[in-house]
């Protein structure tokens, strides 16, 4: 509805219908329930991941650091360890981060769903699908819903709004899962 028909509406109508009044509280606001619920996605998803990033990079939330992080690597084969490890923090660091605040949506998704095939390639696959048993069902979990975040796009309470691929899509989505698993593949062939 343009604003013209909208002030007609609201001016014919002094008590507003629930539904006019909804209409009218979005149009104020420019954001929808969705917009807020990607929102709420986001904030909790990103803002883990970047806390799940820094117990790599920084050692801080019960995390082990840098260091250590890197000498773990090493055991699993990425040599040198202490630079993967860097890598992969960095990846949920920034890539959580990214997507917290709906900026470079596709490109934060790329480094986590990276980081997640790393995962499940060197540690959980052999596992199977289950937690409880050591396997890919978390990896996979966080990898869906960056692919996801992605391809809807981040919603208007985001950085990206302004740019274009801040409306998701499927060149965002293929983006986001083609560089995350070209990164993995260099990644792996290492």
């Amino acid at each position: 509805m343009d604003t013209k028909s909208y002030i007609a509406k609201v001016y014919r109508h002094p008590t507003p219908t629930p539904a006019e009044a909804a209409e009218r509280t979005t149009a104020v606001l420019g954001s929808s329930p969705a917009d807020w619920g990607l929102l709420l996605i986001r904030l909790t998803f990103g803002l883990l991941m970047a806390g799940h990033g820094a117990q790599k990079l920084f050692g801080i939330f019960g995390g082990t650091g840098l260091t250590a992080t890197g000498t773990g690597f090493a055991t699993l084969g990425y040599r040198p360890g202490k630079i993967f490890a860097a890598i992969c923090g960095l990846s949920e660091f920034l890539g959580g981060l990214g997507l917290a605040a709906g900026l470079l949506t596709p490109l934060a998704a790329a480094a986590l769903i990276g980081v997640m095939i790393n995962a499940m390639a060197s540690v959980t696959g052999a596992h199977g699908l289950w937690e409880t048993n050591g396997g890919v069902e978390y990896s996979v979990c966080i990898a869906v819903v960056a692919l996801a975040i992605a391809t809807i796009g981040p919603g208007r309470l985001a950085l990206d709004r302004f740019f274009r691929w801040g409306a998701g899509g499927w060149a965002e989505g293929a983006f986001a899962l083609g560089l995350g698993g070209i990164a993995a593949a260099i990644a792996l062939s290492l």
